[in-house]
């Protein structure tokens, strides 16, 4: 699928604490503007890296077909360890680590009782060893034994989808929280074998948090810091690797056609802090609490754990227009760190579900 536009991103709290972290409260999308009216430095003025790629956060569209199957198949996947510098916002960059260079990393679908045969590369020019621990695999490390390679290596194991749910796959090696700080995590769908319901459009999103040696907001080249790990005191949590990557002022907000029924999945690569997953202006109609796709999902919920290692799928509806807000409903994380994603529902007012101005035009029968 397309890629979202790649618009020209504000900075956001240029100067931290001050205004531009008051104007985020709320959850407005405004945040940037506020932030500082002057432009960008350059790399080189600024202390940043230079990049190696334009973007890390994957499209939220790019899901997977539904399976449409209905007798096992063997699905040969091969999926590339990537170490790449991009910016979390303008003007603030990092090293990630990535599978296949995005974050999160690709989605895996297939049906209950298929074979994977998964092959796992990691370049020579990489610095450091990688695996893949997927929670959907019956056997040591959930692969990870079997795939720990050094650079320039790579190794394929073959697994059965014995048990259907959205699960996550992480990189499992020692220093695991960095590597998956860093953005190596992703999601496998096991579909039952009766499959999931029909919806008309289906995102993908990873959360995490970032651990640096600055502050939020402060540019320049931000390095992987042990200490705000052990602390748990993230500089950025972010969706899909960047700050406020799906916001008008980011790549822009994912498009809904009004009247669509959305499945969102949510996988929280962590590696720390839980997530209460809501989205502003709606409700979960559908939750499939912990990626569980064989029980009967909970209706109506306004706001669900997502545990760390856990990947979450729940349906909403689309009556009336206008912005739906993705958070975790932990709002400083919102405000002040980076955690906000938009959905924006195209379409006619519906004055009789909801009516902004009840005494204006768009009220009234």
């Amino acid at each position: 699928m397309a890629l979202l536009p790649n618009i020209e991103r504000r900075s956001f709290l240029k100067v931290a604490g001050l205004g531009g972290a008051a104007a985020l409260a709320g959850c407005t999308e405004d945040s940037a503007n506020a932030a500082s009216t002057t432009a960008a430095q350059t790399s080189d003025e600024s202390g940043a890296a230079s990049v190696d790629v334009d973007r890390v956060a994957a499209d939220p569209t790019d899901v997977p077909d539904p399976v449409d199957w209905n007798q096992p198949r063997t699905h040969d996947i091969t999926m590339e360890t990537k170490e790449v510098t991009a910016e979390i916002e303008p003007g603030v960059t990092f090293d990630y680590m990535t599978f296949d260079g995005r974050v999160p990393g690709p989605m895996v679908r297939v049906r209950r009782g298929d074979t994977v045969n998964l092959t796992l590369q990691n370049p020579e020019d990489s610095d450091m060893p990688h695996n893949i621990d997927f929670h959907a695999v019956y056997g040591p490390g959930g692969g990870a034994n079997a795939t720990t390679i050094a650079p320039g290596e790579e190794a394929t194991i073959e697994f059965k989808a014995t048990y259907p749910g959205s699960h996550i796959y992480h990189c499992a090696v020692p220093n695991m929280d960095q590597h998956i700080s860093a953005g190596m995590f992703g999601a496998i769908l096991v579909e039952p074998k009766d499959g999931l319901p029909e919806v008309d459009k289906e995102l993908y999103f990873g959360q995490h948090e970032l651990y640096t040696d600055k502050e939020t907001g402060e540019e320049g080249h931000h390095k992987w810091s042990v200490e705000a790990a052990k602390s748990e005191d993230p500089t950025y949590m972010a969706f899909n690797g960047e700050a406020y990557a799906f916001t008008k002022d980011g790549y822009g907000r994912v498009p809904i056609e009004q009247g669509e029924t959305v499945r969102v999945f949510l996988s929280n690569g962590g590696p720390n802090l839980s997530s209460s997953w809501h989205a502003i202006g709606n409700v979960w109609d559908r939750l499939y609490r912990d990626g569980d796709l064989v029980s009967d999902p909970a209706r109506f919920v306004e706001t669900t754990p997502v545990e760390p290692g856990t990947v979450t799928a729940a349906e909403i509806e689309t009556p009336v227009p206008g912005p739906i807000k993705i958070v975790d409903h932990s709002l400083t994380r919102v405000a002040r760190k980076g955690l906000l994603g938009v959905l924006d529902v195209q379409g006619e007012q519906n004055p009789e579900i909801y009516d902004p101005d009840p005494d204006g035009d768009s009220g009234g029968e």
